[in-house]
């Protein structure tokens, strides 16, 4: 069975500038797509009682809990699209939040006998579409980060970025930069 491409779409505004390079990018896939609208995930507060259990079901070799269906259905993805817009020099907190839930050993990496994590994911690519408004745009901060999880725990190696910035400075032309960021897609390789 192929499993669908996964859109976790970190979003809320409605005319959301990279929602809408995130729908380009998924028109340029043409493939089949389930979306995780992550504001509407109700997260769990990540507290002592909640990493017990996460711990104790992960020991127990319980796998299948409804507690890791979020980390299930990202390592079987094909590809990933993650949007999310720069914010405050980082992405929007419920994607942290995410990504603490999918985090579990046994489903998105294992570790090996030296204590160094090995992917389990059988996503190839993982794309990271953002936009900001400025030009300060540090890549540690939100960019950097995924590529980190995805080349260090998740085993996903081709992690590519899509962006545009310098949206919201005063006499920018918007329809240039966003055109501009449009128009990458273009030329990228998705075979």
């Amino acid at each position: 069975m192929n499993n669908p491409v996964l859109f976790v779409n970190a979003c809320v505004r409605k005319d959301s500038r990279t929602k809408r390079l995130a729908d380009r990018l998924l028109l340029k896939l043409d493939q089949p797509y389930e979306e995780v609208r992550l504001e509407e995930i109700d997260f769990p507060v990540v507290n002592e009682e909640y990493l017990l259990k996460r711990d104790q079901l992960v020991s127990n070799g319980d796998l299948q809990d409804p507690m890791f269906d979020l980390a299930r259905q990202f390592s079987q993805a094909t590809d990933i699209v993650i949007a999310a817009p720069f914010w405050d020099l980082s992405f929007p907190a419920m994607l942290k939040q995410y990504l603490e839930l999918i985090n579990v050993v046994g489903i998105t990496f294992r570790y090996s006998e030296d204590g160094i994590p090995v992917g389990l994911c059988r996503a190839d690519r993982l794309f990271y579409v953002t936009t900001a408004g400025g030009h300060y745009v540090p890549e540690e901060f939100g960019f950097g980060y995924i590529e980190a999880l995805a080349h260090g725990y998740y085993g996903i190696q081709d992690v590519r970025q899509i962006r545009a910035v310098g949206l919201d400075i005063i006499g920018a032309d918007v329809d240039a930069i966003m055109g501009a960021a449009e128009a990458s897609l273009s030329g990228m390789d998705l075979s």
